[in-house]
């Protein structure tokens, strides 16, 4: 039997949980250097690299419900070098600007896997690299002009496989294609948070769980248990931000879903390969995302329902249940992917979400007036991406002027998402497309991507 929900496997199957009590929540109005909203990736990793900077400052991190809650407790585990807003920061700032954003994003994999290790953070980790596969002859189209457009951002260590090469490394039905990146890693998302809030804690930070956050203004972040005031209040909530008063058209919180094998014998991956476990992602418009876990699971995941009415996902009661279809979905692109596992047991499914600014692109923002400042609308690649949005952060609220506040995502501003129902028509008709794309291009196996989905990305805003 599958089990639907409980925020995510990866909690379902801690074995230090009960070992951890909940951490107290905010009891009364109280006063900081530096308040922190949202107890996931970007929130603990500000907090631990300003602690680190400035010992002295006195730094509190409010989380609703408990570290890891959100998406930092429920991703696919891909630790790897992807940030959203590239190109069109490319467009904006040049391709210079560009080519520092992306070396940043390389240096950043290296950076989470040296502050594991010195913290002392066993999260599962396994530098594999990235395998993304095409399977479809447009989806190879797309390929080759992502792998050229990788060595022009300056990323000269990757690869580009034919199909023998792809399905020696892992064995993909259908696959004609591959690329490959060194700069990309394995992970276990919920010991990576927990090994980070007790990092926080050890150097003075102090968490406050079970304490939701109803509003942010200048100097201030507002509870029902009591305000804490601050020069400085950051807005670290992801997919969450559509909860805070006033923030309802700021990010959309798109849902993501995931399943999770039984673990597989060893005769099943000597079939497989997957030998040096890189994650694994394809070129689909509605694309997937799996990884083999340690213990030789495959997690493996995709949009499922994209996006719900006003924004419900957003909401505290969330608690990662996925709906049948959308499990089923999965099941079925695991068995495309591997018939030979076909009939495989399916033990955990889960769902969470993930923040979408209306431009797409990842943003690290301080107003030095009001001291108010955000990161994240990461569109699913967070996990690198929140390290080096925080260490950004620092650089700005100490007021430093370094080679991070000089990347062009800083202080990037985006029009709002439009109200509803058109928000909700218009994600749910754009993933219809897409899903709808790569039904074409399976089927015709046409080499060139169908003009349906270069529609939808003009519209959406993606490119």
């Amino acid at each position: 039997m599958t089990i639907n929900g409980g925020i995510s496997f990866w909690y379902a199957t801690d074995r230090t949980a009960p070992a951890a009590p909940p951490r107290a929540p905010l009891t009364a109005h109280a006063t900081a250097d530096v308040v922190i909203v949202g107890g996931g990736y970007t929130g603990l990793w500000t907090a631990y690299y300003l602690k680190q900077a400035a010992p002295d400052l006195r730094i509190t991190v409010l989380e609703q419900k408990f570290c890891g809650y959100g998406a930092s407790g429920r991703n696919g585990g891909w630790l790897y070098n992807g940030i959203a807003g590239r190109d069109r920061y490319a467009r904006l700032h040049g391709p210079e600007a560009a080519r520092r954003l992306q070396r940043a994003m390389n240096d950043t994999v290296t950076e989470v896997i040296d502050t594991a290790a010195k913290e002392g953070i066993d999260a599962d980790i396994h530098r594999g690299g990235v395998l993304e596969v095409a399977r479809t002859p447009a989806q190879l189209t797309r390929l080759k002009a992502f792998h050229a457009a990788e060595l022009a951002f300056g990323e000269s260590d990757r690869e580009l496989y034919g199909a023998a090469e792809t399905r020696a490394r892992i064995d993909i039905a259908d696959a004609v294609g591959a690329g490959w990146s060194p700069h990309g890693a394995r992970i276990h998302p919920l010991k990576l948070v927990k090994g980070l809030a007790a990092a926080c804690e050890r150097l003075g930070v102090v968490i406050h769980e079970s304490t939701p956050v109803t509003e942010i203004t200048a100097g201030k972040a507002v509870t029902p248990y009591g305000t804490v005031r601050a020069p400085h209040v950051l807005r670290c909530t992801e997919g969450f931000t559509a909860a805070l008063k006033g923030q309802k058209r700021s990010w959309l919180p798109m849902n993501s879903s995931m399943i999770v094998t039984a673990p597989l014998p060893a005769s099943a991956w000597a079939q497989l390969g997957w030998s040096d476990a890189p994650v694994l992602g394809d070129m689909a418009h509605a694309y997937m995302y799996a990884q083999r876990t340690a213990d030789d699971r495959i997690a493996i995941g995709g949009r499922g329902v994209p996006y719900r009415f006003g924004s419900r996902a957003a909401t505290a009661e969330n608690t990662g249940r996925t709906q049948p279809a959308t499990v089923e979905s999965l099941r079925e692109l695991l068995f495309s992917f591997f018939p030979a596992l076909t009939g495989t047991e399916i033990t955990h499914a889960w769902s969470g979400v993930l923040g979408v600014p209306r431009d797409w692109c990842a943003t690290v923002t301080l107003d030095a007036a009001t001291g108010l400042g955000w990161a994240g609308g990461y569109v699913g690649s967070g996990v690198a991406t929140a390290n080096l949005a925080a260490r950004t952060l620092r650089d700005l609220v100490l007021g430093d002027s370094t080679a991070l506040t000089a990347l062009p995502w800083v202080n990037h501003r985006v029009r709002r998402w439009e109200p509803e129902p058109f928000r909700w028509l218009g994600v749910q008709a754009l993933y219809a497309a897409y899903r709808e794309a790569d039904r074409r291009e399976t089927a015709t196996h046409r080499p060139t991507t169908t003009p349906l989905a270069r529609l939808a990305d003009r519209i959406s805003g993606r490119h």
